[in-house]
């Protein structure tokens, strides 16, 4: 048992560490809120959240913060403490940021398919990357690490729902309805995200109920996902391939997604996902990956159901992370070409949807 020095010693650590924290999120000005073009005649505005201007240039900065917080105030980190993470990638970029910030060593735990640009930031900011060849075993290889060293494992995908205070406290729900305030529809018809966690829909699942707002929440889903077949089955045990589209989706349904919250689920197709995102940042001028594309595929889809109903409103979703970190995978046309992705119909359905405002499929056979 620590004596009174020891107990004493850890506290003021840990209230060094909760100043680091704090002050890394001072630092750090708000994401933006910018306006997707669209017709104005439409009378329909589509928003788009940069979470690429996190200092970790990902969504997942905002996570890996409430994370550690979580963790740091659970008494789970102390100083010295191993950082372990299972993640596909920009969590554990996000986490080896903090990591670093508070002295701390870290171990991403990470499918052997993640990009190389990814693990090489988690090295930058002083990471180490320990690769499996099976997605599925990340959760029990870091599970296994973090005992081995005595240290913490981060579990992004139990934690992510609880680790943030989705009454508000400056989570991203709260952000994006006070940017909104002086808009023309202040009050969306939808949000739109995807889920690979469940941290972020559940969040904002909760922060629409709590504040009793008439905003639906969408959640997109990737080819390969569990959580779409879960959510319109009602069966939580469900399993799938897994995602290609890196940060979204899952081969299980994780313990953070909230089902309940969930008002609509859109399926995407991998193609239609590179396609949009590579249609989304030419018109926003700004490099997103993946993930964006699914949300932006849904959002547009959805934007299109307002513009038929005859309905003015507006739409919201995220830029969820720095597209230059897919240069070698995303936006690379001979990769693409190998994974049997054709761009071209799901670009010519987007086209169709900018120039009529009618959303058709058929335009992409």
């Amino acid at each position: 048992m620590r004596g009174e020095q020891g107990r004493a010693h850890d506290r003021s650590w840990l209230e060094w560490a909760l100043g680091q924290v704090e002050a890394d999120a001072n630092r750090s000005a708000d994401t933006h809120l910018h306006v997707f073009p669209l017709p104005p005649e439409w009378g329909v505005s589509l928003y788009v959240k940069d979470e690429s201007v996190h200092p970790t240039g990902s969504l997942k900065h905002r996570l890996a913060r409430s994370l550690v917080l979580y963790g740091l105030c659970s008494g789970w980190i102390e100083k010295g403490t191993t950082l372990v993470e299972a993640s596909s990638g920009s969590t554990a970029v996000s986490e080896a940021y903090f990591a670093r910030l508070l002295g701390l060593p870290f171990v991403a735990v990470m499918p052997a398919t993640t990009v190389r640009e990814k693990c090489e930031l988690i090295e930058f900011y002083g990471g180490r990357c320990h690769l499996v060849d099976s997605p599925g075993a990340i959760y029990a290889e870091a599970e296994r690490l973090a005992a081995e060293c005595d240290g913490h494992y981060l579990d992004q995908f139990t934690y992510a729902e609880r680790a943030t205070d989705w009454r508000g406290n400056n989570n991203i729900a709260e952000s994006m309805f006070a940017q909104l305030g002086r808009e023309p529809h202040p009050v969306p018809d939808w949000v739109v995200v995807g889920a690979g966690t469940g941290g972020t829909s559940a969040t904002i699942g909760r922060y629409l109920r709590y504040n009793q707002l008439p905003t639906s929440l969408c959640v997109v889903d990737p080819e390969g996902s569990a959580f779409a077949r879960s959510w319109t089955s009602g069966d939580a045990g469900v399993t799938a391939a897994g995602s290609r589209i890196e940060g979204i989706g899952r081969p299980r349904v994780e313990p953070s997604f909230v089902p309940e919250v969930v008002d609509r689920m859109i399926e995407v197709p991998d193609a239609a996902s590179v396609a949009a995102m590579r249609w989304g940042s030419a018109r926003m001028g700004r490099v997103a990956g993946g993930s964006t594309g699914t949300n932006l595929w849904g959002a547009c889809q959805l934007v299109a159901e307002l513009v038929a109903q005859g309905r003015h409103g507006s739409v919201v979703t995220l830029l969820c992370d720095d597209g230059r970190r897919y240069a070698h995978s995303y936006y690379d046309d001979d990769w693409v070409a190998a994974r049997g992705w054709d761009l071209g119909g799901p670009t010519r359905v987007l086209d169709h949807f900018l120039a009529t405002g009618t959303w058709d499929e058929a335009q992409g056979s």
